[in-house]
């Protein structure tokens, strides 16, 4: 049974780590104020900058506070929790721990009466059929037990080599093309317009782009809306707008609230 209920905010991209405490900082007071005011919490994905196993981070005091925090708004409101291309390593030790219940991707919900599909959305970039191709491979059980039997020094290694080779890939194609960098990190018509069709529904929320928008699109004879999350980002003034925003869905509808001024 799809979960189902009156009011929802959905969140992702969030990226903690002990080095963006702003960031951070706000994730636990939206744990213990905004989120008392709705009967759920989806967070689609990307919670963590990296996760390389339940076990990685168990001396952690960083950690422990957002275990904590976590328990804590798991224990006022139902909370889902979607793996996203940063932390799909998140196993059952951690989401017994929180008391989180963990969706498949996508998923299908209902939310003050109105039906939706919530997905990460990496898996609807495929105009970079090199990167569906990496997360077909790290999707595998094999691939994951594996890699969860490697030293933990091997696994952050490993981690850290992967964020650095998506870093200069990014760069090498924005030195080309930077509209052929967007369209290889953003969702495709024909990706959403299959996934619509293939749940018959016609309302889709996904975060990963980092590009928070709503849209009204369509593709051949399928039409939909489409919301895309924000990412957080309190900790680089110098670089990025201070960006931090739910999607909030109740009876009064659909709206982006901003975490940023709250």
């Amino acid at each position: 049974m799809p979960p189902n209920h009156a009011s929802a905010f959905l969140i992702s991209d969030l990226h903690l780590t002990p080095s963006m405490p702003l960031t951070a900082q706000r994730f636990f007071d939206f744990c213990e104020k905004e989120a008392r005011e709705v009967e759920a919490v989806f967070i689609l994905g990307d919670l963590f900058e990296y996760w390389v196993g339940d076990d990685a981070n168990a001396q952690s005091p960083f950690h422990s506070e957002v275990k904590n925090a976590l328990t804590g708004l798991s224990g006022r409101t139902k909370t889902y929790y979607m793996h996203g291309n940063r932390d799909f390593l998140v196993g059952s030790a951690f989401l017994k721990r929180t008391g989180m219940t963990l969706l498949s991707d996508p998923s299908p919900v209902e939310i003050a009466g109105d039906q939706y599909i919530l997905s990460h959305g990496d898996g609807l970039c495929t105009a970079d059929p090199g990167y569906q191709l990496y997360r077909t491979w790290t999707r595998k059980p094999w691939i994951q037990i594996t890699f969860l039997r490697l030293p933990l020094p091997w696994r952050h290694a490993i981690a850290d080599h992967l964020r650095q080779n998506s870093k200069a890939q990014y760069r090498r194609d924005t030195r080309f093309s930077l509209e052929g960098a967007n369209l290889k990190g953003n969702v495709t018509l024909e990706a959403c317009a299959d996934l619509v069709q293939s749940q018959s529904i016609g309302k889709l929320i996904h975060g990963h782009t980092h590009l928070p928008a709503q849209h009204h699109e369509n593709h051949n004879t399928q039409e939909w809306q489409r919301w895309v999350l924000s990412d957080w980002d309190l900790d680089h003034p110098e670089t990025y707008l201070p960006k931090a925003s739910a999607l909030c869905i109740d009876q009064s509808g659909v709206r982006y609230l901003d975490l940023v001024k709250k």
